[in-house]
């Protein structure tokens, strides 16, 4: 089969898989040419142009500072994205680390490891992440503390059941026989077939990053002004919800569609992992 009929039979088996890839890209280059889509800046304060609804000029309407809600919205797609992914990326690392160390070597390493897992588990995500946020300063440096701190957890859990059960296969028997060092077998006999699960839960977890991100500037904890970001954005029109409704809809609309991107790319993911283990 060609090259081309290949990537044609793809699209065809995985159209949701690629419908996220597709909604993704959009907003990655939303989110590094900001600049190409709008010629307004996202802080050009304008006293006559105040909670503005809908217009040719203002695509998005403005806000109650008479700025241009659709530069703000398309300027924070940056900043969303950087949480979502960046704050996924430090606990993806640490959780499939610990996951490996933890089902590989069992014993008390494992009991010790998954008795702190057990502890974080028993306090809610948000609640764990809003306190950690609330002992130091907020901002969005807090917000990335918090989320590394809170989100590993699961990845550990993850890593460490398909550890155990990676690590009773022949082939990791084998080397094992032939002396190699626990190191090398971790990194690679185990860690190549145990990582896609890994990689298929990380996809999801940037929507719930992204959420979170939103929640915590929503409650003042997150991005700070004069920083646009879409949870800040929606908390600054929840004042003038009743008279000026679209600074709520654009920035959550643009939240939820991204959101969509990425757990549709996780759900593609999740399909072709289990394809090839049939």
């Amino acid at each position: 089969m060609s090259k081309s009929k290949k990537i044609v039979h793809f699209i065809q088996d995985n159209k949701m898989f690629v419908l996220g890839l597709v909604i993704v890209l959009l907003f990655v280059l939303l989110a590094i040419f900001p600049g190409l889509v709008t010629h307004y800046q996202p802080d050009e304060i304008n006293a006559r142009a105040m909670l503005q609804a809908p217009s040719a000029e203002h695509w998005f309407g403005t806000d109650n500072y008479g700025r241009d809600l659709y530069t703000r919205v398309i300027y924070a797609t940056r900043i969303d994205l950087i949480i979502g992914i960046g704050a996924m990326i430090i606990p993806f690392i640490t959780g499939t680390a610990l996951g490996l160390i933890s089902g590989y070597y069992g014993g008390r390493l494992d009991n010790l490891i998954m008795r702190i897992v057990d502890i974080f588990m028993s306090f809610p995500y948000m609640v764990l992440a809003i306190a950690i946020v609330a002992i130091t300063k907020a901002g969005i440096n807090a917000l990335f503390i918090s989320m590394w701190l809170v989100g590993w957890k699961e990845y550990t859990r993850l890593v460490r059941s398909e550890t155990i059960v990676v690590k009773q296969q022949e082939y990791v028997e084998a080397a094992r026989v032939l002396g190699y060092s626990d190191l090398r077998i971790i990194l690679r006999n185990i860690l190549p077939n145990v990582l896609s699960s890994s990689i298929v839960y990380g996809a999801s977890d940037i929507v719930m990053c992204m959420l979170s991100g939103a929640a915590m500037s929503y409650l003042g904890l997150g991005v700070q002004a004069p920083m646009s970001e879409w949870g800040a954005i929606i908390s600054e029109g929840k004042t003038y919800l009743s008279q000026a409704w679209w600074i709520t809809l654009f920035p959550g609309l643009f939240l939820m569609i991204s959101g969509l991107g990425f757990s549709l790319i996780g759900d593609g993911l999740s399909d072709l992992l289990r394809a090839k283990r049939r």
